[in-house]
């Protein structure tokens, strides 16, 4: 089997590698894309083996990989920008006020389980709740309660900056 899989990541190397042209023109990132691909398809590569749309089937996996990559790097470089702004606006007492504001939000963060903490940062970093079900081995059904009940825990140790 092991031989298996290693014939089809080197057969199907080159061909992904010129699919990623569709993502990036960086070679880094585009081997990087590749390598993760492989690496992902590798929880079902057994299933796909000589089946027709092998490649059909990486390439979406590719694609998923790459689109889920941008909205990370979207959400951070939008909090970027909103701290970067927030902190050109405010005075020394406003900087004060928010650091407390951010170590309250770290000390509710860090009161949480670590599966949760893990479910949460998951999904505050854009990934869909099947893709931190996969990555967790747990129901999806599992983790969109989990996500509701997290979200109204954080909500209620931090009720104090909400304004009603």
């Amino acid at each position: 089997m092991k031989n298996l899989i290693n014939d089809v990541i080197v057969e199907n190397r080159p061909i992904l590698t010129r699919l990623a042209n569709n993502f990036t023109t960086d070679q880094n990132e585009k081997e990087e894309l590749v390598q993760e691909t492989f690496i992902r398809s590798l929880k079902s590569i057994e299933k796909f083996i000589n089946h027709p749309k092998i490649v059909s089937w990486l390439y979406v996996i590719m694609k998923n990989i790459y689109l889920n990559k941008y909205r990370r790097l979207n959400l951070y470089r939008t909090a970027e920008k909103e701290l970067t702004y927030t902190g050109e606006n405010r005075n020394s007492r406003n900087s004060a006020e928010s650091r407390f504001v951010m170590g309250d939000i770290e000390k509710s963060m860090n009161s949480l389980s670590d599966e949760n903490y893990e479910i949460i940062s998951m999904y505050l970093e854009g990934f869909k709740y099947y893709e931190i079900a996969e990555n967790l081995g747990i129901k999806e059904g599992t983790i969109k309660t989990r996500i509701h009940t997290i979200r109204r825990i954080l909500r209620k140790k931090l009720s104090v900056y909400t304004h009603n």
